[in-house]
């Protein structure tokens, strides 16, 4: 380490007074029913990543600002550092300059707000962020009951840090690598929304199909593509259809497997690592329904004993349990867990058409749950789910368009993940001092 750095607590470097470090509201004070539709959003768990990324605006629920000026010494500001208290430990964001100008931590989260004149939020972010923290924090946890730490603990977690000058260049290359990362992010929801958006068009709402009914030539299609859609519609068991459309069983048009997870015990399961095993976890959070990598993977003992063995690439996966609707494609050959329905290639109808039918019909699949413990959705329950299937040909043209859209999504997920590797592996070494700028800008060239 640099003799520059200098050994801190985050309280030395917080704001003074009340509102450098903070707690969440009492839960009592922030209950369920003070949520609207609309108002100040809320920061909870799902907003934050252990480190993945910056900050994940989605998944919000709002308060109203007469409630959000009740708890008022719990808002947040822009540059603000959010952490977990209680539950999924080592969660830690870094509140965005918007599109929100304040925020409201929800009841398991703590706040630091960082005194600019000795230190750069955003380092600390960083240093916070690192694996290294990340692990300290989840180890001197409390475990009795659900893992929890506190603002006492927060006040004494160890920081090293440099002259304020140098944490803001170093913060600055490791930005420039989540600026990508976001932007790569953002391209990815845009081409999901057309994709989504198309299916809609055409699957559910049939407004080709209508246009043409009325007389009109249907809208964002070339007279060939219009002229693969009938001009009426016809009764069936789910309501009136394009005429000459079939209504069948899902599990007549595609093939479903399931899977189990081999004994966990056994070592030799496990290890040697060869095989990519997924579990519903590693689509928790994920930003684009693209499955590139797993979290844990198994020998060829392992393997054998799945039943479905690896599924081939080009794979829907949908989690079946806890919860129910996760959605994949994976870009690698993978085995599955139980907590699966695997949809394989090859059926009439593709796993890419088949992600956004789920994504349609989502409250429908759902509805077919049962369960004690936990809702699941069994394949028995899921094959007879009736759809409407579209003539050969009209789906060939949807996935003339969708394909070459969602390739785009795996080749930017790809992309995004090299960055998140990079970015990984430089920060420990930036925050450290064990690397100068400005060495990684070239590293981040490298990447594009």
């Amino acid at each position: 380490m640099s003799s520059e750095w200098q050994r801190f607590r985050l309280e030395d470097v917080a704001l003074p007074g009340k509102d450098g470090l903070v707690d969440g509201p009492f839960g009592s004070n922030l209950p369920s029913s003070a949520y609207t539709p609309e108002g100040i959003p809320v920061i909870r768990g799902s907003n934050l990543t252990k480190g993945e990324e910056r900050f994940r605006s989605h998944e919000f629920v709002y308060v109203s600002s007469e409630t959000a000026d009740k708890l008022s010494r719990s808002l947040c500001l822009p540059n603000d550092i959010i952490f977990t208290k209680k539950g999924t430990l080592g969660q830690i964001g870094l509140v965005p300059a918007g599109p929100h100008p304040v925020y409201l931590l929800s009841s398991n989260q703590m706040r630091m707000r960082v005194d600019g004149k000795r230190a750069d939020a955003e380092f600390v972010y960083y240093y916070l962020a690192q694996r290294e923290s990340i692990e300290k924090i989840i180890r001197d946890s409390e475990h009795t009951g659900v893992p929890k730490i506190n603002l006492g603990y927060l006040r004494s977690f160890p920081i090293v840090l440099p002259e304020v000058s140098t944490q803001r260049a170093i913060a600055s290359a490791l930005s420039t690598f989540d600026d990508r990362i976001a932007l790569l992010r953002e391209t990815n929801a845009t081409l999901e929304a057309i994709a989504q958006a198309l299916f809609k068009s055409w699957f559910v709402d049939f407004d080709p199909v209508r246009a043409k009914r009325e007389g009109r030539a249907p809208e964002g299609m070339d007279e060939a593509t219009a002229g693969l859609f009938p001009d009426s519609f016809e009764d069936s068991e789910l309501g009136k259809v394009p005429r000459g459309w079939e209504v069948q069983a899902i599990g007549d048009c595609i093939n479903t497997v399931g899977g189990a997870t081999p004994d966990t015990k056994n070592a030799a399961f496990w290890s040697p690592e060869e095989f990519a095993w997924t579990t519903p976890k590693d689509l928790s959070g994920a930003t684009s329904p693209a499955l590139i990598s797993t979290e844990r993977k198994l020998s060829a003992a392992g393997l054998a004993k799945i039943s479905c063995g690896l599924l081939p690439k080009g794979s829907l996966l949908m989690s079946s349990r806890a919860p129910i609707g996760y959605l994949a494609i994976a870009d690698l050959p993978v085995a599955i867990n139980q907590g699966y329905i695997g949809m394989l290639p090859g059926g009439r109808l593709p796993p890419l058409y088949m992600l956004r039918w789920c994504e349609a019909h989502m409250d429908q699949i759902k509805g077919r749950a049962n369960g004690s413990t936990f809702m699941e959705i069994s394949k028995k329950a899921f094959r007879p789910i009736p759809a409407v299937v579209p003539d050969k040909a009209v789906i060939a043209a949807y996935m003339a368009v969708a394909q070459p859209l969602f390739d785009r999504v795996i080749a930017n997920e790809w992309q995004a993940l090299t960055l998140i590797q990079v970015r990984d592996t430089l920060l420990p070494r930036l925050i450290s001092g064990q690397l100068r700028l400005p060495e990684p800008h070239s590293l981040l060239e490298a990447t594009a």
